[in-house]
């Protein structure tokens, strides 16, 4: 099977005499690999290498290398090269004694060689000389020498099945299988100098994972990553994540996932996980008696998970286990492992990743709420009228129960301002932006609205704030009961509120901090404020075989009250029926969808900026321009245009309707869909505009150099004249000239300006012969 050679989309080109926060891209035309694809590569030829499992992959410059396994009767020691430019396999050139045949050892790369550690040797087909080891073998890639390292003092004990990986110029080695029992010690060596490198087994603190084996590790952002494994009874399909600094483990809470959002991947063994950006890709692995080919993506900045959709022309690989995975610039490589009927693979993938900038939609309004900056809301809060600041643009738009009580401020507020101007003889000011709601309007200065809100106490409505802000509420610290208590206050808003995605979070938050020390503080707390959901929680936690008895001896139960008392005795005694419902759960609506829905139409009556699109107005709201955009919060801040109007262009160039559109959907709510024609107008705005980075352009970059077709062709060529885009002109020419006969049918044709036919006419010229232009004649 030949194997074409598929360029991948350049890696991004930055100029960095461009602001620090957007860096700006250049276009690079050609043939690209589509974002998500899976694509079947040559395998490994029987006379090369054996198909195999329970082997290795190392990258290394733009080579797969493949050391070990098992091909279902022996155990190998061969070393396969598979160049990624070529698609074509070879025998690596070694020199020295390899290490002795192997399977589940690890291997890592550091500097210009390979590094094998452990694994398990012997014969498996007469079942005889089976043990683990614990060596270290070093293969140097530029002359293919094998080299043992014999290291003095205290050593790992023997394994296989275990986590490797390189951080700060040293093997790291996490957890496995002696042979009796599953380990989850940690030791680590330098690489930087044999003579002198020796073992050193690491304090670990923190939340230590399970003894485990069978699992991957993955670095990212300088942490080591651990997912699920085999460990026993206790097999989780838990996240944990280990500082390398302060060698202390955190588990990676799943609680802030909403029912309804993706989940973590299932508990698994024998999977795969590799780093990319700032994601982490689990692929395979046996997942309870079955073998899923999903591909499950961790983000480690907003801690979610979600499943990739593949591309439509992928190639996908069959579900398997005791595979491996190695990443070359942008793309994963996965080579064997065991597929069904425990039949060894020996077939090679490429998945292309994509690598955008982050999403900041949630982080630039989190901003926006901690500065404070443009606020045109007061909240005065509970008895001790306690006051938060707040924007009326966010609240309006993600709470209509705020909503209803800011209408009416406002109302009472214009009241107030109509007697007092008709007690002092003068008529309310008229004029100004037509677009804008009367009483909206921007001043120099304009008065806080005032809005009181007796039913909520200052520090649970931040809490809902920061969550109207960010779809996110602070996770309680373990064993703090003050946090799980304000949780609950917070809860008792979201019910008063009406949100029903907060109640959803709160809920999840609480259930998953409710322990042995905190559980009856909580069920007092719940019942004092009729959260019978919550309550019913720490009931059925409390009667639990296993607590019960603890529960009962603590002090906190002596003092609790008597009815409460009762009802726990039984709850033990007679336990109610399980009731299950059916209905799905309202997991309510997120920051994205509230935000689209303000700027469709729902949040016309609290606009108080207009933009002017070539004189066109498109009305606004001050404090979300501000919040994605340093352009217009440096624009609010110092020069505030006294008629609330501002001219919108992107440097000399006014951008289409259409364009500026899309530009306004991804400040609202992140949007990046746009027709490529629109992507070349705003191609240069995350620069211009300021914003956090440059995922907008990044979007752009590839739409345009993927998606320019016959069909869009006269489109983008006429926005490439407009925004001076020379060489997505020259591109467009290009696709013009050789599709000509296809291009001169379209409608759109007999729209271009005169000046743009004549340069198409002028190309035509250039590049086709007079045999060609006659035959293009005679078709047209």
């Amino acid at each position: 099977m030949s194997c074409k050679s598929t360029k991948v989309a350049p890696s991004v080109d930055f100029d960095h005499s461009c602001s620090d926060s957007v860096e700006y891209l250049t276009l690079n035309f050609g043939p690209f690999e589509t974002v998500h694809r899976w694509r079947r590569l040559p395998p490994c030829d029987e006379f090369v290498g054996a198909r195999r499992s329970k082997h290795t992959v190392v990258a290394y410059r733009d080579a797969i290398y493949v050391f070990g396994g098992d091909n279902g009767k022996n155990m190998l020691n061969d070393l396969l090269r598979f160049d990624v430019k070529d698609c074509s396999w070879c025998r690596a050139f070694t020199t020295g004694t390899p290490p002795a045949p192997r399977y589940h050892h690890s291997a890592v790369v550091y500097g210009s060689s390979m590094f094998v550690f452990g694994g398990y040797t012997g014969d498996i087909y007469s079942n005889s000389n089976l043990k683990n080891k614990n060596d270290l073998f070093e293969y140097k890639f530029a002359t293919g020498q094998w080299t043992e390292w014999k290291v003095e003092g205290s050593l790992p004990v023997a394994r296989s099945a275990h986590g490797a990986t390189v951080y700060d110029d040293k093997l790291w080695i996490f957890a496995g299988y002696d042979g009796n029992a599953r380990l989850n010690d940690m030791w680590t060596i330098s690489l930087q100098d044999r003579e002198h490198a020796c073992w050193e087994e690491i304090d670990q603190s923190g939340e230590i994972p399970p003894s485990c084996c069978n699992f991957p590790v993955a670095v990212c952002r300088d942490k080591m990553f651990v997912f699920s494994g085999q460990s026993g009874a206790k097999i989780t399909n838990n996240l944990f994540q280990f500082e390398f600094k302060g060698h202390m483990w955190t588990r990676i809470p799943t609680e802030h996932l909403l029912r309804g959002s993706p989940p973590p991947p299932q508990r698994r063994y024998g999977h795969t996980m590799v780093a990319f950006d700032r994601h982490l890709y689990v692929f395979g692995g046996a997942a309870d008696n079955t073998l899923p080919n999903e591909l499950h993506c961790y983000d480690v900045d907003s801690q979610t998970w979600e499943v990739i959709q593949p591309s439509l022309d992928s190639e996908m690989p069959s579900g398997r286990l005791f595979h491996a995975a190695a990443v070359i610039q942008d793309a994963m490589y996965i080579f064997g492992g065991t597929v069904d009927n425990n039949v060894r693979s020996g077939e090679m993938y490429r998945f292309q990743f994509s690598s955008y900038p982050k999403c900041t939609l949630h982080e630039d309004y989190g901003k926006l709420w901690e500065n404070r900056q443009f606020c045109d809301v007061e909240f005065i809060l509970g008895e001790r009228e306690e006051r938060v600041l707040g924007h009326i643009a966010i609240v309006t738009a993600r709470c209509q129960w705020l909503r209803k009580k800011i209408l009416q401020a406002r109302d009472r507020q214009r009241q107030k301002l109509k007697q007092e101007s008709s007690e002092e003889g003068d008529e309310a000011p008229s004029g100004g932006p037509k677009d804008i709601p009367a009483g909206n309007r921007p001043s120099s200065s304009p008065p806080l609205l005032e809005v009181s809100i007796r039913e909520a106490e200052a520090q649970p409505f931040e809490v809902l704030m920061q969550f109207l802000y960010t779809d996110k509420i602070q996770y309680p610290r373990r064993g703090h009961v003050q946090d799980v208590l304000l949780i609950m206050d917070v809860y008792k808003l979201a019910l008063s509120f009406k949100l029903s995605r907060l109640e959803q979070l709160c809920v999840q938050y609480i259930e998953a901090s409710v322990d042995l020390q905190n559980v009856l503080s909580v069920c007092e707390n719940a019942n004092k404020l009729q959260l019978d959901q919550l309550k019913e929680h720490c009931l059925n936690f409390v009667v639990k075989e296993s607590h019960f008895n603890q529960v009962i001896m603590t002090k906190e139960f002596e003092h609790l009250s008597t009815p409460l008392i009762v009802e726990i005795v039984r709850r033990k005694q007679q336990p109610p029926p399980r009731l299950y419902s059916d209905q799905p759960v309202d997991i309510g609506t997120s920051l994205v969808q509230d935000m689209k829905a303000y700027l469709e139409g729902g949040g016309l009556e609290f606009c108080n900026i207009v933009l002017l699109l070539d004189g066109h107005p498109q009305p606004a709201h001050q404090a979300i321009l501000a919040a994605r955009s340093s352009y217009f919060e440096a624009m609010f801040r110092s020069f505030m245009p006294e008629d609330g109007q501002v001219n919108i262009s992107i440097g000399e160039m006014v951008p289409s309707k259409q364009a500026f559109e899309s530009m306004l959907r991804y400040i609202y709510y992140g949007d990046v869909n746009m027709p490529p024609e629109d992507s070349l107008y705003l191609f240069s705005a995350p620069y211009y505009y300021g914003f956090s980075n440059n995922r907008l352009q990044a979007y752009c970059k590839q739409n345009l150099e993927m998606n320019v077709t016959v069909e869009n062709v006269l489109q983008i060529l006429e926005a490439a004249d407009k925004t001076q885009a020379l060489d997505m002109k020259k591109h467009c020419l290009h696709i013009i000239v050789h599709q000509f006969i296809k291009v001169s049918k379209l409608p759109n044709l007999r729209s271009l300006s005169q000046l743009l036919l004549l340069d198409i006419i002028e190309s035509l010229a250039t590049h086709i012969s007079d045999k060609q232009c006659a035959e293009m004649c005679s078709d047209i």
